[in-house]
């Protein structure tokens, strides 16, 4: 049920408009708002509309006027199972004022659904391919109600757009990198928000983080060499990628994300030590950047520098010198790009689900994966 009013304020008795008072073929404003009652969906949030004048304000709940200040809405969902008095004031041609109130209650969350988990951490300073990770606790029936109240703020105004993977998560990445050295906040307005069927976030999220200096990494598996730009200094080191004596020693093709660093990793063959074809190993890795959940990493050679810049032997990693793996160590950042060409494994067919490929995706299958822009295909 809608509260509608034309409050004169004043202290005449007269109705608005009656004769003999100065200004009486002006009307009063009406005023109307759209929530009353105890059981409002907190999901619609409250409407106020004015005819006959403008609204002057609204106060009670969080929202925006429209152009020509004869409408106001919620910007977010309303809270469940909360008390609310929304009061709104508005004024006629001759600027006598009407004032309108309704108090109501927003129904009680059946069940709810809130966030798991959002990757960066809180503060951390990241690469500019850096995507926003947000898992949910639950799944996402209705993912454009959701999508709608998460909102990320880029202090260079990069654009972005979310794309679903699954029912529980979603993830914002940018039409092109992010641009460095700048702030980056994400606010999940779930309060209120109906996520599936009886089921609406009750708090709201709000995550900040720093995009660092831009490392945009091109390992060459033809040329055996990879430039690293560095914020505009490019440095080139010789490298050796995956020889190929099988498909899992091809290192995989095209942008890939650093996903963590260690000063020392061991690594081990994925066949069977004896077995027919299986060129086994285990051994120690120094200064290892990790780009693949497989197991693919940049890292200094063991050895056999003379492949450098020669030949590919390495079992599927971009091996490099100890100069240049300790520079490409140093500056790296988790989400900082690497992209690996002229391989024949494609690095967008790997079948780990938590491999960071979504820059894989052209922009346009991206925006296919977003709920609001082109219909979720997860």
């Amino acid at each position: 049920m809608a509260v509608v009013l034309a409050l004169v304020t004043g202290c005449s008795s007269g109705q608005a408009g009656s004769p003999g008072r100065a200004g009486a073929d002006v009307a009063d404003a009406t005023v109307r708002i759209s929530a009353s009652g105890q059981k409002v969906r907190p999901d619609q949030g409250v409407t106020v509309t004015a005819s006959g004048g403008t609204l002057q304000a609204v106060t009670g709940a969080i929202g925006r006027f429209s152009a020509d200040r004869t409408s106001w809405r919620t910007t977010w969902a309303l809270k469940p199972g909360s008390a609310y008095k929304v009061t709104a004031t508005a004024k006629n041609v001759r600027g006598k004022v009407s004032t309108v109130s309704s108090t109501f209650r927003t129904e009680r969350a059946p069940r709810t659904v809130g966030i798991a988990s959002v990757t960066p951490a809180a503060g951390e300073k990241v690469g500019v391919g850096m995507p926003v990770i947000v898992d949910f606790t639950g799944p996402v029936a209705d993912r454009a109600n959701v999508e709608k109240a998460l909102e990320v703020t880029s202090g260079k105004g990069d654009e972005g757009a979310w794309s679903w993977i699954s029912d529980r998560r979603v993830v914002y990445r940018t039409r092109k990198y992010w641009h460095p050295h700048q702030k980056i906040a994400f606010t999940a307005h779930l309060t209120g928000v109906r996520a599936a069927k009886d089921t609406y976030g009750v708090r709201d999220f709000t995550r900040s983080f720093t995009i660092g200096a831009s490392n945009v990494t091109v390992a060459n598996a033809k040329t055996h060499s990879m430039t690293v730009d560095h914020d505009g200094t490019v440095k080139r080191f010789k490298i050796s990628t995956g020889a190929g004596t099988r498909a899992d020693t091809i290192t995989t093709n095209g942008i890939h994300l650093t996903r963590e660093k260690r000063p020392v990793v061991t690594m081990t063959a994925t066949c069977t030590k004896g077995s027919p074809g299986c060129d086994y190993y285990q051994e120690r890795v120094e200064l290892a950047v990790r780009i693949t959940v497989g197991g693919e990493y940049v890292h200094k050679s063991v050895g056999e520098y003379y492949y450098l810049g020669r030949q590919n032997a390495s079992h599927g990693c971009v091996r490099t010198s100890p100069a240049g793996a300790r520079y490409f160590y140093d500056i790296s950042q988790r989400g900082d790009i690497v992209d690996v060409t002229h391989t024949t494994r494609r690095f967008a067919d790997e079948p780990y689900a938590d491999d960071w490929k979504f820059w894989t995706r052209s922009w346009t299958q991206w925006l296919a994966g977003s709920a609001l822009r082109g219909g979720s295909r997860a």
